[in-house]
């Protein structure tokens, strides 16, 4: 039945060139290529804040500590979530979630257990945890996932969140020590991640009802 509803969707040329643009956005592939193709980077898009006058903090500052601090903490999250689902709703304008749930559906269902249509959210966490859970949360209310889907998705999410972002800028410090090359740590927690949410898939399997 889900085979012959992907194969009946309509997918206009610029749902394919939509799909194509967020998967490049949300990848960081574009980050250090230089000149105006940064544009199509999601940090880049997503910028900075500035610093105060004569000094090294942002409008956050230093040295704060609990609710206070946590809450501009958020506040600092609130552009790149915003960011994520404003980009998100331009790409399902022009047909680009119709196009990742035909073409990404046949790949991502026998891995995952997830349909296509998820590829530019699972894209997006791997660089950006909060704008992954902000179109993870979207799909979800918009009926494109259902709840088991759901928590297949979010465990695949949840181990090692932001994966590629944190690793490159945390973890950098730590690659001068390391005595493999940097691709084998990145590869092994790829794989748990891939590991995490099939064991949340047979968990769902075994003892969660789908909802009809």
């Amino acid at each position: 039945m889900e085979e012959l509803k992907r194969k009946a969707v309509k997918v206009p040329i610029s749902g394919y060139i939509a799909l194509m643009i967020a998967l490049v956005i949300f990848s960081g592939l574009m980050a250090k290529v230089g000149g105006g193709w940064t544009m199509l980077d999601f940090d880049t898009l997503n910028g900075k804040f500035g610093l105060m006058k004569s000094a090294t903090a942002s409008f956050m500052g230093q040295g704060g500590s609990g609710a206070r601090d946590g809450f501009l903490f958020a506040l600092s999250l609130a552009p790149g979530v915003m960011l994520a689902l404003g980009l998100m709703e331009i790409v399902e304008h022009y047909g680009g979630l119709k196009a990742a749930q035909r073409l990404l559906t046949p790949i991502l269902r026998p891995i995952l257990g997830i349909p296509g249509i998820c590829c530019v959210a699972l894209v997006s966490s791997l660089q950006s945890t909060d704008a992954g859970a902000g179109m993870t949360k979207a799909l979800r209310e918009n009926k494109d996932i259902t709840g088991n889907e759901l928590l297949i998705f979010t465990a695949f999410q949840f181990t090692a969140g932001g994966i590629i972002g944190n690793y490159l800028a945390s973890g950098s410090a730590l690659f001068s020590y390391m005595t493999v090359p940097i691709s084998v740590p990145l590869a092994v927690m790829l794989v748990m991640k891939l590991f995490g949410a099939n064991m949340m898939r047979l968990y769902c399997k075994m003892f969660v009802q789908e909802e009809k």
